[in-house]
């Protein structure tokens, strides 16, 4: 037979015979296709290894055969799974720490921060165990002696808790209801060494020793919230350098009481020297200490005074804060009961918010010195302050800078109070006025509403009242049932 030779197609030629015809043999396979190829091929793979190991019956250690039920995770490292494990949504990680031990620790790696509710869990040593990994512990709810047998159940907005009859006298909890000195020393122990990174912690009722030791494991830590420390307790908080962020609260009504006087807020500002913000709750002292910590702490740049207990004059040691931008004062008796004279006040230049909320401000004398102080401020509020009446708030005229006031919950103040202090500000960019029930619209002067009409922000809800009565109009609510007992008698007229 004579050789037939195939000739190249001529692919500019219609007329060129085509005698290759594909073939599903040869055509391209679709993903369906190829994953089913690769699926025979794995099962053919496996089935005879499975026949080879029967038939040659070969044990060997160091061989791991695929058998139905075995844990296929346990062939994967601990890295591996970590990173399988952190693509999962975080709602779903204790779901999944019930399925084994190894994932139950695993988990435990990537929570950073906790609420401690059994101290015995902290000192038993399982606590650092499995949270390797915190940034941020808050030992407060178990700091505290609980009993949930018991029926008393005291609520506060940094604890609840379930406490015996006995622990409780005159109202007050004490050093009776909160945990010993040195077993809540241990516990720091068990905190310093377990948990190197940690950056912030909070506290109640610590030792000097048990937190001089954590200073020196958590060298990085940049925040601290201390409850019930006394002024030996400050020595071990200065030992924390990196510190930026401080809270110390010396007494809470009704939970516990303790002090911190200007020996104390003196050891503190010399040692943190990097505070950005400081909040004192319920702490003693006067104007030399509010006047180290200016000095020391340079970088302060938020001061939060809360139900302070300090004596007259401390207003005007402000002035040594240089850099001073946020001022709040919250649950104030009094802002001080003598601040001296105008000369000695000086001001905070640096300072833009001033921030009252829950305070008495009757006191006319300390209202202005307050003032004087914050003269340079740009943002105003006062939220439920007691005593702020149309001549207190005058004063505020004083600061020429302000560009945003807030007022809300100073029933005394009045439209014409409003009205003469705000035309002193020609900066003035926001206005809320909010259940503030005796300014009334009525009494709105044309110069103020033009003011209104060139703010960028105008929250006017001044009386609560109006604004319900004018929401519900045309609801019938309010009207003592009359839509009610008409339909009444309607339908008795119609049966007689």
């Amino acid at each position: 037979m004579a050789a037939i030779e195939e000739q190249p197609r001529n692919l500019n030629n219609p007329n060129y015979p085509i005698t290759h015809i594909e073939t599903p043999k040869n055509r391209r396979l679709s993903l369906t296709g190829l994953w089913f190829k690769d699926q025979q091929l794995k099962n053919a793979i496996f089935k005879l290894q499975q026949h080879q190991t029967t038939s040659h019956n070969v044990q060997r250690a160091d061989v791991k055969t695929l058998i139905l039920g075995d844990d296929l995770f346990s062939l994967i490292s601990d890295e591996n799974l970590e990173f399988i494990l952190s693509k999962v949504p975080i709602l779903q990680h204790v779901l999944l720490s019930l399925v084994c031990k190894r994932w139950y620790y695993v988990l435990g790696k990537f929570r950073r921060s906790i609420c401690l509710l059994d101290w015995g869990f902290l000192v038993s040593g399982r606590f650092t165990g499995r949270f390797s990994g915190l940034s941020e512990v808050n030992l407060i709810p178990a700091s505290f002696r609980s009993s949930l047998s018991s029926g008393i159940v005291f609520s506060h907005k940094i604890v609840k808790i379930n406490v015996d009859a006995e622990f409780v006298s005159e109202g007050l909890l004490g050093k009776e209801g909160v945990l010993g000195v040195d077993l809540i020393g241990n516990g720091l122990k068990v905190i310093g060494n377990g948990c190197p990174n940690l950056r912030k912690l909070s506290l109640v009722n610590a030792s000097e020793k048990g937190l001089g030791f954590v200073a020196e494991c958590c060298v990085m830590l940049q925040e601290l919230e201390v409850h019930c420390c006394e002024d030996m307790v400050l020595r071990s908080v200065s030992k924390f350098k990196n510190l930026q962020i401080l809270k110390l609260s010396c007494c809470v009504e009704g939970l516990y009481e303790s002090m911190v006087s200007d020996i104390g807020m003196t050891i503190l500002a010399q040692g943190c020297r990097r505070l950005v913000k400081l909040e004192l709750s319920g702490c003693e002292g006067s104007y030399d200490g509010i006047k180290a910590v200016g000095q020391c702490c340079q970088m302060l740049e938020e001061l939060t005074v809360s139900r302070h207990r300090m004596d007259g004059g401390w207003l005007s040691a402000l002035s040594f804060c240089g850099n001073l931008k946020t001022l709040r004062l919250q649950s104030c008796e009094s802002i001080d009961v003598c601040p001296g004279p105008d000369e000695h006040l000086g001001s905070c230049p640096a300072l833009e918010e001033l921030h009252l909320e829950r305070c008495q401000v009757r006191d006319k004398d300390s209202a202005r010195a307050l003032f004087l102080v914050c003269e340079s401020v740009r943002e105003i509020s006062f939220r439920d302050c007691w005593g702020l009446e149309d001549d207190s708030f005058r004063y505020a005229a004083m600061c020429r800078r302000v560009k945003s006031i807030s007022l809300e919950g100073c029933s005394l103040l009045t439209t014409e109070g409003l009205d003469s202090v705000v035309h002193n500000w020609k900066e003035l960019e926001i206005l809320k006025v909010v259940s503030c029930n005796s300014i009334k619209d009525s009494h709105i002067t044309p110069e103020l509403a033009n003011l209104f009409s060139v703010l960028k922000e105008l929250k006017w809800r001044p009386d609560s009242r109006c604004l319900l009565a004018s929401s519900l109009a045309g609801t019938g609510v309010g009207k003592k049932g009359g839509r009610f007992f008409k339909r009444v008698v309607n339908m008795m007229d119609k049966r007689k």
